[in-house]
């Protein structure tokens, strides 16, 4: 066991960063994809990212089923007030998952290939990297889509 609140602060960080842009865009704008090829809303970023740190570190890491639909998250839509809530039961489970673990040992889980993770083993510290990793390019994603739709540019 160890203590994981520094790891779950910047993770705390990243997803209120996505939720502050999502709020400053409005339910309506954060959910309008730029036109640029295979863009994403904003909120569906964000919803990704709700999926990609309760599966990697819930299933992953703690070995808990999680009930993930990898592609319907790129397509979600909804309010920032509901996300947030969402972010905040996840940061409850997300607690309890890595409350016991061990960084050196390896997860109760492997990750199916198409999920695009890293493409050697991890460990349990891995697999955390891994989440703070896609949790911070996303965060970049999600301003680079606030800045291009307050632009005006809308698909």
């Amino acid at each position: 066991m160890r203590d994981q609140s520094e790891y779950l602060y910047f993770l705390r960080r990243a997803f209120d960063g996505m939720l502050g842009a999502l709020e400053d865009l409005g339910d309506d704008a954060g959910n309008v994809r730029p036109p640029l090829p295979g863009a994403n809303s904003a909120y569906a970023i964000a919803y990704h990212c709700v999926g990609v740190a309760d599966y990697w570190i819930g299933h992953v890491v703690a070995g808990r089923e999680v009930d993930r639909d990898r592609a319907a998250e790129f397509t979600a839509t909804g309010s920032a007030h509901e996300l947030r809530r969402k972010v905040d039961a996840l940061f409850q489970r997300l607690a309890t998952d890595l409350e016991p673990v061990t960084p050196t040992v390896l997860p109760h889980n492997t990750p199916p290939a198409e999920f695009e993770g890293p493409d050697r083993p991890l460990s349990v510290h891995g697999v955390q990297l891994h989440v703070l990793e896609e949790l911070a390019q996303h965060h970049g994603h999600i301003q680079i889509t606030r800045d291009l739709l307050k632009r005006g540019a809308r698909s």
